[in-house]
């Protein structure tokens, strides 16, 4: 089976302008993150999935003077960008795999890839977020180029577009959505790792730097002991613990309830 994880990646944020160009380590914030990710056993083609907007030239020069595979698209439309870009690598499934995840786990990656693999052609969907137990920051999401190929032709809603996979998600009865959760634990609300906010940054950036000398490939439990000896850290952007971008459509959602995001910044 032939897989591309792509590692959607842009310069154009409103909320941390060019976050992804942030250094973590000795290089930028998302070659960083391609360069763990590539660590995967079965990630397969790792690309970096940015838009043909001239403000992302600098995605692509950076990303090809790293060794990284670079691949261009429509600038909002993710799910378009996915599905072009599947079809051009000529993959039979797609990993999704957001580039404000830098501290995602490389074993929840395999773990959800080897699911979905291992129960081929049971499922048309599998991820870690339905419902989301893994820390905020771990997001893998894998789909089938078929069932990417239907979203692509059918979803009409701007945030289906925008978000590439809810029209799956979102049709449990239409299509074969399966799950891995995080070991009975529930840290979605509770810890945030993922990168929207400056705040986000120093911590994402605080928890590298002490753990990436000894081990560049640590998980979520290095990073969760390290937290349990240095709660401050936590302190940092405790504040956005339950954000994320749900709450702009809680009303439209059919399988997300409130408890999944919080309402107000």
């Amino acid at each position: 089976m032939k897989i591309l994880t792509a590692i959607q990646t842009r310069t154009g944020s409103s909320r941390f302008p060019q976050k992804v160009l942030k250094t973590l380590g000795s290089k930028p914030l998302f070659v960083t993150m391609a360069n763990r990710i590539k660590a995967s056993r079965y990630a397969g083609q790792v690309v970096i999935l940015t838009t043909f907007l001239p403000d992302d030239d600098i995605i692509e020069m950076i990303s090809l003077s790293n060794g990284l595979e670079c691949f261009r698209g429509h600038p909002t439309d993710l799910l378009d960008r996915h599905y072009q870009a599947g079809i051009f690598y000529g993959v039979d499934a797609v990993v999704k795999i957001p580039s404000d995840c830098p501290l995602v786990d490389i074993s929840v990656i395999d773990k959800v890839i080897d699911f979905y693999v291992k129960n081929y052609p049971k499922y048309d969907y599998v991820s870690n977020l339905h419902p989301a137990t893994y820390p905020d920051g771990n997001d893998v999401e894998i789909v089938s180029m078929k069932t990417l190929a239907l979203a692509w032709r059918f979803a009409d809603k701007d945030y289906e577009r925008e978000h590439t996979t809810p029209f799956i998600w979102e049709q449990p009865e239409r299509f074969m959505i399966g799950n891995i959760r995080n070991n009975g634990c529930n840290f979605s609300m509770t810890h945030r790792w993922c990168l929207d906010y400056p705040e986000d940054y120093i911590f994402i950036k605080t928890i590298y730097d002490e753990l990436s000398p000894k081990n560049p490939f640590f998980g979520i439990n290095e990073i969760l002991d390290l937290l349990k000896r240095q709660p401050h850290i936590m302190e940092i952007n405790k504040k956005y613990c339950g954000v994320n971008w749900y709450r702009h459509h809680i009303n439209e959602l059919k399988t997300i309830t409130p408890s999944e995001t919080r309402l107000e910044v």
